[in-house]
């Protein structure tokens, strides 16, 4: 996910200068933007929007596909490309050497990220969704993307380490375009038949995967390290962060906004003939949200990080990149695929699961990490 990030510690979620209630004693909620504090609001806005286009315009599927890329739609490739080019533009990629130093840190992440995650994703969706093949794989493909955007958001609300949290961000976004194709493949195919499940049918394509993720990944990266480079040298980094971010920012959740638009319009028989759908899909997703924050917290805590780095160890483990997971469902499997729609259920539960999550490490900090200097002081209650 990713509206708004901070960028700075003299910022607020949205890169606006901070204000003196929107500390780390302020309510979470408060110290979110208004555009993210309601971001389930919009998101279920523009899926009823979507749903009554596709009534009304029962053409649209047909215009949409007129012009395409690859297999996408011009108009979804649009706003795919426009929800990760924010995103990947606020990350520092010059900070990279200073976390890769923390060896428990990157090791334990890089665990978390590229084998636990996928690997417990597998196996709820697998658990949970044993006779809904489409559901299943799309929920195997959010898996594997791994969050890079929204989980600065909860990291920050947290008061967690932002730089080392800007780094792994920086990390997965690297390590997705060389693994993700080649993890897919193993997940779908080569692991269920290992285990005598059925694999995914003849149009899943490895190669579908690569050019979805090079195109919807690569360019978008690609663009934001030019754009923080370049703009970073022409105004410097207090003008980057405070000024150009915040007026960039939102238009990563307008794309994200734009084109659930677009899906659920496309998507409306299959919801509406079976909504129970959408709760069958966000049960397995609930489920691995609790479980890989509360596994990353405990062991962030066994192996030794302070409060801070644990906290982001926890979010950057248990958020996941859902802009890249429908744009590989898209580009590989179509636009009114059951794997489309289990990427586009996720964003709304994320954003309210991970909220309450914030709450969670604010209150498992205070008494796991006693006399650590990182764990933020409650708000002193006035006379």
């Amino acid at each position: 996910m990713s509206p708004a990030v901070p960028a700075d510690a003299g910022t607020d979620p949205a890169g606006a200068p901070a204000d003196p209630h929107s500390g780390p004693q302020a309510p979470v909620l408060a110290r979110l933007s208004a555009l993210d504090r309601f971001l389930p609001l919009w998101i279920v806005a523009a899926m009823a929007l979507g749903l009554a286009l596709g009534r009304l315009l029962p053409g649209l599927g047909k215009a949409l596909s007129a012009v395409q890329v690859g297999s996408v739609s011009l108009p979804i490739a649009v706003g795919l490309l426009v929800m990760m080019y924010p995103v990947l533009a606020k990350v520092r990629y010059t900070q990279l050497g200073r976390v890769t130093s923390d060896r428990r840190l990157l090791v334990a992440s890089l665990a978390l990220n590229w084998v636990v995650g996928p690997a417990l994703m597998f196996a709820l969706a697998w658990l949970l969704l044993p006779d809904s093949p489409e559901f299943r794989t799309g929920l195997v493909v959010v898996g594997l993307a791994r969050c890079i955007a929204m989980v600065l958001i909860w990291n920050d609300l947290a008061c967690g380490d932002r730089e080392a949290a800007a780094v792994l961000v920086a990390i997965n976004s690297v390590f997705q375009i060389v693994a993700f194709a080649a993890l897919g493949w193993f997940y779908l195919q080569i692991l269920p038949a290992w285990l005598g499940l059925p694999t995914t049918g003849a149009d899943f394509s490895v190669v579908a995967i690569v050019v979805s993720v090079l195109v919807f990944l690569g360019i978008p990266l690609l663009a934001g390290y030019l754009t923080r480079t370049l703009g970073e040298r022409a105004g410097g980094r207090d003008w980057y962060e405070q000024r150009f971010l915040p007026r960039l920012g939102p238009w990563a959740l307008y794309g994200l906004l734009f084109t659930i638009v677009l899906l659920f319009a496309l998507q409306g028989d299959a919801i509406t003939s079976a909504p129970g759908d959408v709760a069958r899909i966000a049960l397995p997703l609930l489920a691995y949200f609790v479980v890989m924050f509360g596994g990353a917290f405990a062991l962030g805590r066994v192996i030794g990080l302070d409060y801070a780095r644990t906290t982001t160890l926890s979010f950057t483990a248990a958020g996941n990149n859902f802009e890249l997971a429908i744009a590989v469902a898209i580009g590989t499997f179509g636009a009114t695929s059951g794997q489309a729609l289990a990427g586009v259920v996720g964003p709304l539960i994320e954003v309210p699961v991970l909220v309450a999550l914030v709450y969670v490490a604010l209150w498992a900090g205070r008494r796991a990490f006693p006399g650590d200097p990182t764990v933020p002081v409650p708000p002193r209650s006035t006379p």
